[in-house]
């Protein structure tokens, strides 16, 4: 099996969350990527962070620290582009950082899905929703995603319709997708222990 990369995305501004980094909030004692590393690492052979602030501390998480190489928060698309460069693996999986109870499943049924379908990026959807930080592509996507992202593309879903995509459904774990994108809602998961 080719082996897979797993890469945290945590560059953004965290404007909803007033300017502040979420993967660095607190949630029930430790920061939130801590929550997320936990889940995920144990699936990848291989763990990159995505950062564009506070480099140093996402660096003590024992993980590389890959910043964009396109200016201005450009949003996922500019992390996952970062990454791809980056990895060594044929295979790159991809998460948020604020989405601590991800699905300790997730890239193993993406990877069957990804070979089944002989896509070039499987994406995880719950309902008619699809979570489209939450993906598996092969790492060859690289020129076509540089491509995208020089002509002046930001969108995810413009992005992805451009591949052969195939969804993923998460149904039965449908609440592992929630994130936590403001003060409020930190609250709200503070709370329901």
């Amino acid at each position: 099996m080719a082996k897979i990369t797993g890469v945290i995305l945590a560059g953004g501004q965290g404007r909803r969350m007033g300017g502040v980094d979420k993967g660095l909030r607190e949630l029930r004692g430790k920061p939130m990527i801590e929550w997320v590393l936990e889940r995920f690492a144990p699936q990848v052979d291989a763990v990159l962070i995505n950062a564009n602030q506070n480099l140093e501390r996402y660096a003590r998480f024992g993980h590389p620290v890959v910043t964009d190489e396109i200016g201005g928060y450009a949003g996922p698309l500019a992390g996952l582009h970062c990454a791809l460069r980056a990895a060594r693996h044929p295979r790159v999986a991809t998460v948020p950082c604020d989405s601590p109870f991800l699905p300790e499943d997730l890239v193993a049924r993406l990877d069957t899905a990804l070979q089944a379908g002989h896509a070039q990026l499987a994406v995880a959807r719950t309902g008619n929703q699809p979570h489209p930080v939450f993906c598996l592509c092969w790492r060859d996507v690289l020129p076509h995603l540089t491509q995208f992202l020089a002509d002046g593309g930001r969108k995810i879903d413009a992005w992805y319709a451009t591949l052969r995509v195939v969804e993923v459904a998460f149904d039965d774990e449908a609440d592992a997708f929630s994130n936590i994108n403001t003060p409020e809602e930190l609250s709200a998961f503070e709370n329901a222990r």
